[in-house]
């Protein structure tokens, strides 16, 4: 505990240093600036700057809320990155959904690592980290890879190097690029996978990407069901509806009601319906521990 409190004294002692006019540091050739970059110092949130470079535009109501009581029960435990600005001023590099959640349950201070950097240093700091370090969906990392390669000028040998990803890797992701922004936009919400991208990307036309999409949302289709619609595409020249899905019956509503539910719950998920009112659920589970994880999902305990 005397460790922890040492810390937290030594982050505000260097929280008030940055609050000198008289000593402000600027790059790290400065005095003082040793003590400052790299090491962690409690900042003010308003003094904080969301980045305009970040990655991430979708944030997710429910795990910041589960971040925030965390934080609220422990206290931000892993620090942000921020780049410092002007005098007492910082613009976030990467930790928005910490920074946000801390925001939510009123906290005044969180813990930060300051770099000092140029835009274009804090834009390939921001991205390299939000790709290492938090989860993206695919279509965001497809979009932070291509901001790497356009406005840092990065070759995609280099690209591998820095993130630490296969070249082909990397290809796979920017690929996703070439899909119509409908189906982009069903890949970021879940009713697609990235398998399914994969094989969609190989057809051309958009119209025919979009023909394909609605099979695999109205029928279920798995990602080996859709390579084969789309070898069947190229094999004919056109959108071919030869296979035999097992919710070939059920309608979109249900369809996307068995995958939001098979998501929340992280489990297999079949409903049937009658005449499209009542009808049953069944909810796959493994083991007695993974039905008490489904249970206490369901009933909020």
């Amino acid at each position: 505990m005397a460790k922890a409190t040492k810390k937290q004294a030594l982050g505000r002692g260097l929280s008030a240093l940055l609050k000198d006019p008289d000593n402000d540091i600027r790059s790290v050739a400065d005095k003082n600036a040793d003590k400052v970059v790299g090491n962690i110092v409690e900042l003010d949130l308003d003094s904080i700057a969301v980045n305009p470079f970040q990655p991430r535009s979708n944030f997710n109501d429910e795990a910041l809320q589960e971040l925030a009581s965390s934080i609220r029960e422990l206290g931000v435990i892993q620090p942000i990155t921020v780049r410092k600005t002007e005098f007492n001023k910082y613009q976030l590099v990467s930790g928005e959904r910490r920074y946000r959640a801390s925001k939510m349950v009123g906290l005044e201070t969180i813990p930060a690592y300051i770099r000092i950097a140029n835009d274009q240093e804090s834009l390939e700091m921001a991205l390299v980290e939000n790709i290492q370090r938090e989860d993206l969906d695919p279509i965001e990392i497809a979009l932070s890879y291509q901001r790497l390669i356009e406005e840092i000028e990065l070759t995609q040998e280099k690209l591998s190097d820095r993130v630490g990803k296969k070249r082909s890797t990397i290809t796979n992701y920017l690929r996703l690029l070439r899909l119509d922004p409908i189906i982009q936009t069903g890949m970021r919400d879940g009713f697609i996978t990235m398998g399914h991208g994969r094989a969609l990307v190989n057809v051309e036309k958009r119209t025919d990407q979009l023909e394909i999409y609605e099979q695999i949302i109205e029928h279920g289709l798995s990602v080996r069901q859709t390579e084969e619609l789309v070898r069947n595409y190229h094999d004919t020249g056109k959108v071919s509806g030869k296979t035999s899905p097992k919710r070939a019956d059920k309608s979109l509503f249900i369809i996307n009601n068995e995958i939001a539910l098979s998501h929340f719950l992280e489990t297999d998920v079949s409903l049937k319906t009658q005449d499209n009112e009542k009808g049953k659920m069944s909810i796959t589970f493994k083991s007695r521990e993974e039905l008490n994880r489904i249970i206490k999902l369901i009933t909020g305990e």
